[in-house]
């Protein structure tokens, strides 16, 4: 974990309010894994007074952007930095996902800006792995599916692709015998869309682990603000410490 005061080094907007923001960092781009987070401070001010998490979408050489929509304070003020200037990023943070590779297809269930993980994901797995999307969202213009691959989409408003919520279609997939070799699947998402992909995949005995979102201060563990309870109810997790990423099997959510 690094402190640094990085470069931001581009600027996109990938579709309307969704913003790509690159920044330069050898020390945070070389530790990075995908699933990790960086923890950002927006301002030099006071205001936003606590820091901003945001997964890692892509890391390139000495690079590493973050994939964002314009929601609140925070994220207003971060969509209007520009290439030539620079925020205070803590970073990685926390526990990515596994890409151990006992496996011949990952499924990607991303939901809304739930997308954002997955590019440096597919990036670390291929090409020895066979990629499948599926990315939902309320309406068309909420999609977001930046650098995925092999793409099925839906909507619940049927605007775009199926008129179903995204774990509607994965199953929909599943029913139809379109997983024909060993998968494991990688969600993130809103929480009840998280919920749904975890039963369909205990109910189907499919590895399978989620990246989840929760409110913190310090990302490493020190406020103790993310709980999330384990599956048996034993103990609780940290989010930003045990987390974001966790295997079905282990959480409550």
């Amino acid at each position: 974990m690094y402190q640094i005061i990085s470069p931001i080094v581009d600027r996109k907007i990938v579709s309307d309010q969704i913003h790509l923001l690159t920044f330069k960092s050898k020390e945070i781009a070389k530790d990075a894994k995908p699933g990790q987070f960086v923890n950002v401070r927006v301002s030099n001010g006071l205001y936003p007074y606590l820091r901003r998490p945001f997964s890692i979408c892509e890391v390139n050489y000495d690079t590493f952007s973050i994939l964002f929509s314009v929601f609140g304070m925070g994220t207003k003020v971060l969509a209007e930095k520009k290439a030539g200037g620079s925020l205070d990023v803590i970073g990685p943070l926390g526990k990515g996902f596994s890409i151990d590779k006992d496996f011949e297809s990952a499924i990607i269930v991303a939901g809304g800006l739930g997308s954002a993980p997955f590019p440096f994901l597919i990036s670390r797995l291929k090409p020895d792995v066979n990629i499948k999307s599926f990315v939902g969202a309320r309406t068309k213009e909420l999609l977001i599916s930046y650098k995925l691959e092999n793409i099925s989409f839906a909507t619940d408003d049927g605007s775009y692709g199926k008129k179903m919520n995204v774990v509607e279609l994965l199953s929909d997939e599943f029913q139809k015998g379109s997983f024909d070799s060993k998968v494991k699947l990688y969600g993130c998402g809103p929480t009840l869309m998280l919920k749904a992909l975890s039963k369909f995949a205990l109910e189907n005995n499919f590895d399978c682990e989620i990246s989840t979102e929760a409110a913190m201060a310090c990302g490493f563990g020190i406020c103790q603000g993310c709980p999330m309870e384990s599956s048996n109810g034993e103990k609780y997790f940290l989010v930003c410490k045990d987390g974001p990423v966790f295997n079905v099997r282990d959480v409550k959510l």
